[in-house]
């Protein structure tokens, strides 16, 4: 058994460098060589969780199984490392000082003045060190968000020198990661390094590799430059040019031999050299066909709002053997036009309140009536059966009671919601059992009758309104809760017309694809 070792990535000059991606894609390498790895992600901010954040400014709310909401490196980390992730492995401030401030109420500091040294440093060291040890890995890599210099950030990494004192040189290794930008000539200049590394040796850290980012791959003469200004071997100066894709990057990283030198600084060795991530790559260079989805939402001016979305996509289209373009269409234009797409597929994903809502309404109705391979994912999924209740059915002004009053709410809070509930009070988080009627597209995708999804979501189908929904031929092919709460949508005199109550996305891997996805994708194709 070795030593429990620590990889600690930060990143300095400008955030948005891909920390994420490095961090997740060191721990693919790890992975692929036979270790286990858990990664932590450590966000300065002030909130408790990232679930109240608007996703115009911070990209898509990543949902854990424990219901806790994240940010969406987290969803880098278990799509590229293959793990499950709770709330304990996203730290934050908010989190740090709460805990903080608990223990002083309870007099657990016996009287001290509480500082940020050691107080709230020892809380930070003691929660990594925890979640290391309890998850039974033996490489703990842990992401410091923001840049270095930033003031929020400074406990983390005053915290982060701490641990690197007390640990064993051979158990500690740190990532930073720094922008190589190009001048007008092209030149790669490294000044923005230099500084970046300046700051952060002005607080007591010193990297052990450098991995810069740059539109070009790093010349050698750039290379020797960082190394001599910044006190780091060659070898450990590592290019991270653009990727056409992001599942590239690892392999980028092993041809600059990133994976020897940790394990070479770390005293590991190779256990095994796997290739499944290789030939991933291989099929995702490879692909032939291609379709057009079309995603209809009210954030697609930040594509981040629905990274989790383009990559389920991205993993169906693996699976069945295409490209997917993906058409973005802001939903809130539609409420004014008719709704015309050239398109292979529709795809309406989550989303709170009534902004653009009668747009994606529109867009469900276009593919339903055209027979467009379709698939409603949480807000999605309430809208289609909306639309269903509107134009199917009749009731003109069936709508959502969060959306608006209406005699017909075919989505409404459930009887014990609307005693207790505030917003966001009942929220249904995480992982919860879906099962699933045999005969159904929805058994023929997942090929089993019980299933978990993740959810985020507080309005339910209205029980009362779904004879007359299966009736009118609006299949509910999956639920929970003892036949309460419709989890799953189809109707059948469509080629594909299907809704998920809860978000398939979150669990969509590049070598596990959603079935959701994969059966969006192969109706487009005509496969399905």
């Amino acid at each position: 058994m070795i030593a429990l070792k620590y990889i600690m990535v930060t990143g300095g000059v400008m955030s948005g460098l891909g920390k994420g991606i490095t961090s997740a894609s060191i721990g693919r390498l790890l992975v692929d060589m036979g270790y286990k790895v858990v990664p932590i992600k450590i966000d300065p901010y002030i909130n408790i969780d990232a679930g109240t954040m608007n996703p115009f400014q911070h990209g898509e709310v990543y949902v854990l199984k424990d219901g806790t909401e994240v940010d969406l490196d987290l969803g880098h980390y278990e799509r590229f490392i293959g793990v499950e992730l709770t709330g304990d492995h996203n730290i934050t401030t908010g989190k740090v000082y709460r805990n903080v401030i608990e223990k002083e109420r309870r007099g657990e500091y016996l009287g001290q003045t509480v500082q940020i040294i050691p107080h709230v440093t020892d809380e930070i060291k003691s929660w990594i060190r925890r979640v290391a040890k309890e998850s039974g890995a033996e490489i703990c890599l842990v992401e410091i968000g923001g840049t270095v210099g930033d003031i929020e950030g400074m406990p983390f990494l005053e915290a982060i020198r701490q641990m690197k004192n007390e640990e064993k040189p051979e158990d500690f290794l740190l990532v930073h990661v720094t922008l190589v930008p190009l001048d007008s000539s092209g030149e790669q200049k490294t000044k923005p390094t230099q500084h970046s590394v300046k700051e952060l040796r002005s607080i007591g850290l010193q990297p052990d590799v450098i991995v810069g980012r740059c539109a070009r791959k790093l010349e050698e003469g750039t290379k020797k430059k960082i190394s001599l200004f910044c006190d780091v071997p060659v070898e450990a100066v590592i290019s991270a040019e653009d990727a056409s894709d992001i599942y590239e990057v690892p392999l980028m990283f092993r041809e600059e031999k990133l994976d020897e030198y940790i394990i070479s600084k770390l005293g590991l060795e190779r256990r095994e050299s796997r290739d499944d991530w290789e030939n991933m790559v291989k099929k995702l260079r490879n692909l032939e066909k291609e379709v057009k989805i079309a995603v209809v939402g009210k954030y697609v001016d930040v594509q981040d709002s629905y990274l989790s979305i383009r990559e389920a996509l991205k993993h169906a289209g693996i699976e069945a053997g295409c490209r997917v373009n993906v058409l973005w269409i802001d939903s809130e234009e539609l409420e004014e036009k008719n709704v015309e797409m050239d398109v292979d597929g529709i795809l309406v994903p989550g989303g709170f309140g009534k902004r653009g809502a009668e747009g994606k309404i529109k867009a469900i109705e276009f593919a339903r009536e055209n027979d467009i391979p379709f698939l409603g994912i949480c807000f999605g999924f309430q809208l289609a059966v909306i639309e269903f209740a509107r134009h199917v059915i009749g009731w003109s002004d069936a709508n959502s009671s969060e959306l608006a009053e209406t005699t017909h709410a075919v989505i409404d809070l459930l009887p014990e919601q609307k005693q207790v509930d505030k917003l966001g009070g009942t929220m249904r988080l995480g992982d919860i059992e879906v099962t699933i009627k045999p005969g159904t597209i929805a058994h023929k995708l997942y090929g089993k009758e019980k299933v978990y999804e993740r959810h985020r979501h507080r309005y339910e189908v209205n029980p009362k309104y779904i004879p007359e929904f299966e009736k009118r031929g609006l299949i509910f092919s999956g639920y929970s809760d003892g036949g309460r709460r419709m989890e799953i949508l189809e109707y059948p005199k469509n080629r594909f017309f299907f809704g998920t109550q809860f978000h398939p996305e979150f669990k969509s891997r590049p070598y596990s694809p959603s079935p959701p996805f994969v059966g969006l994708v192969k109706a487009a194709l005509g496969e399905f």
